[in-house]
């Protein structure tokens, strides 16, 4: 997922550089949600380690 966050935050830039605001703007949005979804679920996966005990 977050192989997929930085895709669409690299496409954000290269619109943004040839003036494709909406483009851009859209791109740049959906990195942002796939980059925290992806900031939550490694929390989750930390903490249910840390409860579970394991090495």
């Amino acid at each position: 997922m977050l192989y997929w966050a930085l895709v669409f935050f690299i496409v954000a830039i290269v619109a943004a550089v040839f003036g494709f605001g909406g483009i851009a703007s859209a791109t740049a949005g959906i990195a942002q949600i796939l980059f925290f979804i992806f900031v939550v679920l490694f929390a989750i996966t930390l903490i249910a380690n840390f409860v579970r005990g394991t090495r």
